[in-house]
């Protein structure tokens, strides 16, 4: 039954055509509207129908519960700017309006718990769910529905019109997330929070956040205080670095779950762990510690996996961020730990695991940690890329197969920090050459070859830093790269097209340019004139 829907959605049909002109008179201008499912990532099914919903000076966002309320103040401060309306928000039933709905009813819940319905119409436009991550959702629908000024925060001319019709939309997988390495370079609360919103415009769930590395340590532990004053002191290139507080990293927390994304954070090790080293000498097996450090090598550091104190230390670590951290996840590393022995590896990996679980929390590792015995329940991040041996992703596959999840993110596919090109003035390309098609035409269900599909739990796009020390850096490496991930995260296989999806995009870049956001105009990708 949702083939043809499918179509439609692909296809990014409209139903809506301006009323004709009285005889005699000249036409007014037609504004266009977007196409009814025209987005990205693609719905699950859009069927257009009626002249569809045009938000005025009377618009009203109606509500009836808190959480439809969180969701109704989020969208009024989107489009309150741009539009110059009041648009208040109301509790109580209307027929008119912008109506957000909570709902247990069959059609809802058959979405999942992020899934939504859009019904669009002359009288009403209404978004319901199960959830209110699914009602957020729908509204990041909403947003990408109507003209890209609206997302300016100057006063706009519209009209703000919405296609009429329905669509219909749940996500492919139930992990879609975005890395952010602040380790190598810091980044500031307010730029985080400007990524998080980058990354809820396209539905991402899960912000990963690569908390310590060997250039910085950016999260303050009240047991062990040198960690961050000291390991965080630097960065590549030796600039002054940074961390956040206990109350910062809390901040950032409560502002991705406003946005509906789940903050994992990672503690690297044994290895990447050069800036703890350089805090604390007793975390060497010779006692001396090394300086700091501001290159970009890797493989040369690791904790001492004979000592008792570092897992007195490892305890302390994520007993504290653990109870900073809401989520299900904490993520220990495990990759490139080229100065720690196999068998010291495992043994690490082994008192390590059951520590994450003793505070409650789930073990995720870069896919090294299928090296060792992977905990019931861990999360396998899978990193390699096509030059990775065929041991080393049958490893993996292992694994897999004996029950542990998996989280992709191949590095020739996913990472944002790959060049484009071999002229792109950012990045590295370690991993190859990664332009937009390549990143977007591959498919999570059967990229690993002889993994279960059901053992895939979602993708993941990594930003490193490495070469990245501004938002305006992230921007360039993240877009129109991020969006492609989004769409492999949330769309159904049928809608993955690179010959559809190319033009969707390049719809895109007029919202990019009214956000701010400064992104690469790959050839590949049709970008609008101008």
């Amino acid at each position: 039954m949702l083939g043809p829907l499918l179509l439609v959605a692909a296809a990014g049909i409209s139903s809506f055509a301006a009323a004709p002109a009285p005889a005699g008179k000249p036409k007014p201008p037609v504004t266009p509207v977007t196409p009814l499912g025209r987005i990205v990532p693609a719905p699950l099914a859009a069927e257009p129908g009626g002249a569809g919903y045009e938000i005025t000076a009377r618009t009203r966002i109606r509500v009836s519960r808190p959480e439809e309320r969180r969701v109704g103040e989020y969208l009024a401060q989107v489009l309150r700017p741009s539009t110059g309306y009041k648009l208040p928000v109301v509790t109580g039933e209307g027929g008119d309006g912008i109506r957000l709905r909570l709902s247990a009813e069959p059609a809802n819940k058959v979405l999942g718990n992020e899934g939504y319905r859009i019904i669009s119409t002359h009288g009403s436009l209404t978004v319901t769910s199960w959830s209110d991550a699914g009602l957020f959702h729908g509204v990041q629908t909403v947003r990408q529905q109507l003209p890209a000024a609206v997302e300016k925060k100057t006063k706009q001319r519209g009209p703000w019109r919405i296609a009429g019709g329905t669509i219909r939309d749940m996500p492919r997988y139930t992990y879609r997330s975005t890395m952010l390495d602040v380790s190598r370079h810091f980044f500031t609360v307010e730029q985080v929070k400007r990524y998080i919103d980058q990354a809820a415009l396209y539905k991402m769930n899960k912000l990963h956040l690569h908390l310590s590395d060997d250039q910085g340590w950016r999260i303050a532990i009240d047991s062990w205080p040198r960690l961050a004053t000291y390991g965080g002191s630097t960065q590549v290139g030796g600039g002054k670095g940074g961390y956040y507080t206990k109350a910062q990293y809390k901040e950032i927390v409560a502002y991705a779950a406003s946005r509906h994304l789940e903050v994992v954070p990672e503690i690297d090790m044994p290895g990447h762990t050069n800036a703890a080293l350089a805090s604390y000498a007793e975390l060497n097996c010779d006692g001396v510690a090394p300086p700091l450090y501001t290159g970009t090598a890797v493989g040369f550091s690791s904790l001492c996996v004979k000592k008792d104190v570092t897992y007195d230390f490892v305890d302390d670590v994520i007993r504290e961020l653990a109870a900073m951290t809401p989520g299900k996840y904490l993520h220990i590393g495990g990759d490139e730990a080229h100065s720690t022995s196999h068998e010291d590896f495992v043994a690490f990996m082994d008192k390590v695991q059951p520590v994450v679980a003793k505070y409650g929390k789930t073990v995720m590792g870069w896919h090294q940690l299928t090296g060792a015995k992977p905990a019931e329940g861990a999360v396998a991040q899978y990193w390699g890329y096509d030059r990775t041996g065929a041991a080393e992703r049958e490893q993996v596959v292992s694994a897999a197969k004996n029950g542990t999840k998996l989280v992709l993110s191949p590095a020739d596919r996913s990472y944002l920090d790959m060049k484009y090109t071999k002229d792109t003035p950012l990045g590295l390309s370690w991993a190859g050459l990664v332009e937009v098609q390549r990143s977007y035409d591959w498919d999570p269900a059967t990229y690993l070859k002889g993994a279960p599909a059901d053992a895939v739990m979602g993708v993941e796009a990594p930003l490193w830093t490495e070469t990245l020390s501004t938002s305006a850096h992230l921007d360039y490496m993240a877009f129109p790269r991020l969006p492609g991930i989004a769409e492999l995260g949330w769309s159904p296989a049928a809608a993955h097209d690179w010959e559809r999806y190319k033009g969707r995009l390049a719809a895109q870049a007029p919202r990019w340019d009214a956000l701010g956001i400064g992104y690469y105009k790959s050839p590949q990708v049709p970008w609008p004139a101008g």
